[in-house]
């Protein structure tokens, strides 16, 4: 379906890939992993032609349609939005438009010509383009209403869903998607979801959304070492069999057997797990075959993200009574109720991020609340990772002296300490010497991490972490909050973040909240929740 023949690409002396031979083929989902500057986006680029390699070529079987979830928001401004989906299919979209351009001056010259087209169009099932079209906004969330404003006068978020309309608009041979799922909510990404597992055509995709790249991908693409390697399975079979492959490399004196043992127990676990996955198909007899010496040690480095507590809180954690809060006239939420037991975990989401971000400022004291009151518990010490941090990163200190900020002892000061603690967070050697207001939004949110550590806080509140971090980081910060043994109030767009951490869901309305203690899945499945979100909004 598609071929990448002897593929490299060189920044100056910076070798990104090395004599890369691969395929994808027709029926599967791969989801492209790196880590940060390994060439993800790069790679996409120029399967999709927009970048050329240094040497190499890439191959779309002849006769094949290739899609690409543009990036580009403001590309059709000019256009409506349903043009703007119609515009996936360029061949349809070249036919219908001259199509319209010899009707709109007719004559009896063109008559011919208008016969061709229409055989074309007809083959190309173009008649029901409009409606095809419209099917897939409807299922993205964009109402008929807006089908024909301007792409101009469309807010960001219904921008992106417009755009992955039109890369999904005709059933594309190849479809390409880099973080398909920003901007877009949790019931939108599920409809994703399902619509790409069930599509039988070839899926190239980079997502930091692991739930959602265990939901679609039937391969992981690994880009390590300048190749691309392709696993059998999702995220989350790639990830737990390379750290066991890792394990027992490290482990060299262990004996074959035993080695074969843990091997085969692996399998067992995830094989009793095939059945609930959407991409399923012949993957219990991938893993029956797998062999860890195929999986090669990754140069990927994790960040040792560990919370400790200064002390256990007591039972009182924090009581919210009749809490409000609105944004020039508009209500954000409003007679939120709620008594935060230790322990708890708790997800705070809403459909409008401006409610979740509001909230959070008025529990830390940066906003006056319409409404209502709260009151932390007198044993709680509370640490907070904002979703704006960049009053953190004015000033030009480097990291060593930025974290020294937040020290409490002598030991914690002394540079040695805090250059181990960097080290520790990926800012190894002269990294720890970067100064602060040049650092990128994942070194950022990295650095914010290491303060909260610092902290060692009982309570965490954490507004959309995840943003700017790469897998690995993700994956650690994950591990890290499911061991904590304190309590959390966090929102985040990762689906496996909120699934894996919270224990107790509150979603904030603009009539009201709802408060329960189940997780995630169950919240947005259960049919009492569906009914009263309803009524909510």
């Amino acid at each position: 379906m598609l071929t990448v023949s002897n593929l490299s690409v060189q920044f100056g002396k910076r070798v990104l890939f090395d004599e890369v031979n691969t395929s994808f083929t027709q029926g599967n989902c791969y989801g492209i992993i790196g880590a940060n500057g390994a060439g993800k986006s790069t790679f996409l680029k120029i399967l999709a032609g927009d970048m050329d390699p240094t040497s190499g070529r890439v191959i779309l079987e002849p006769g094949k349609r290739m899609s690409v979830l543009n990036q580009n928001h403001n590309m059709f401004d000019d256009h409506t939005v349903l043009e703007t989906v119609l515009m996936g299919n360029k061949v349809l979209h070249a036919i219908k438009s001259e199509m319209d351009a010899l009707y709109a001056d007719y004559s009896d010259e063109n008559a011919d010509r208008i016969g061709e087209l229409q055989i074309q169009f007809d083959e190309m099932n173009g008649w029901n383009a409009d409606s095809d079209a419209a099917a897939l906004l409807s299922n993205l969330g964009i109402s008929a209403d807006f089908h024909y404003t301007l792409m101009a006068e469309m807010e960001g978020k219904l921008k992106v869903r417009v755009l992955l309309a039109q890369a999904l608009f005709g059933n594309p041979d190849v479809l390409i998607m880099d973080e398909p799922t920003n901007d877009l909510d949790f019931e939108t990404i599920g409809w994703l979801e399902n619509f790409l597992a069930n599509y039988e055509n070839t899926v190239i995709v980079v997502s930091h959304d692991r739930h959602f790249l265990d939901a679609v991908c039937t391969h992981i693409s690994d880009i390590d070492f300048s190749k691309i390697t392709h696993y059998s399975g999702n995220y989350t079979f790639w990830y737990e069999s390379s750290q066991l492959a890792a394990k027992q490399r490290a482990q060299q004196n262990k004996k074959a057997e035993e080695k074969k043992q843990e091997l085969e127990e692996f399998i067992r676990r995830f094989s009793a797990n095939v059945a609930k996955s959407k991409q399923a198909t012949s993957r219990k007899k991938m893993l029956e075959k797998l062999n860890l010496d195929e999986i090669k040690p990754s140069s990927r480095r994790y960040p040792a993200i560990i919370f400790d507590q200064e002390r256990e809180a007591g039972d009182q954690i924090l009581n919210i009574q009749n809490l409000a809060a609105s944004i020039d006239g508009e209500v954000l939420f409003k007679n939120v109720d709620l008594n935060m037991a230790k322990g708890d975990k708790v997800v705070v989401f809403s459909k409008d991020s401006r409610a979740t971000t509001a909230f959070y400022e008025i529990l830390n004291g940066h906003l006056t609340a319409d409404a209502g009151t709260y009151e932390w518990g007198v044993t709680t010490i509370q640490s907070y990772l904002p979703n704006d941090n960049h009053e953190f990163f004015q000033s030009d200190i480097n990291l060593v002296d930025w974290l020294r900020q937040w020290a409490k002892t002598e030991e914690e000061r002394d540079e040695v300490y805090v250059r181990g603690f960097l080290g520790k967070m990926i800012f190894s050697g002269e990294e720890a010497l970067k100064k602060c207001n040049v650092l990128s939004g994942g070194e950022k949110v990295r650095c914010m991490l290491s303060r909260m550590m610092m902290l060692r806080a009982n309570v965490l509140m954490l507004d959309e972490p995840t943003n700017h971090l790469d897998l690995e980081s993700i994956t650690a910060f994950n591990n890290s909050l499911k061991n904590f043994k304190g309590s959390v109030l966090f929102t985040t767009h990762d689906h496996e973040f909120a699934q894996t951490v919270a224990t107790r869901v509150l979603e904030l309305t603009p009539n009201g909240a709802i408060d329960r203690y189940m997780t995630f899945d169950d919240y947005l499945d259960d049919p009492k929740v569906k009914e009263l979100r309803a009524k909510m909004y």
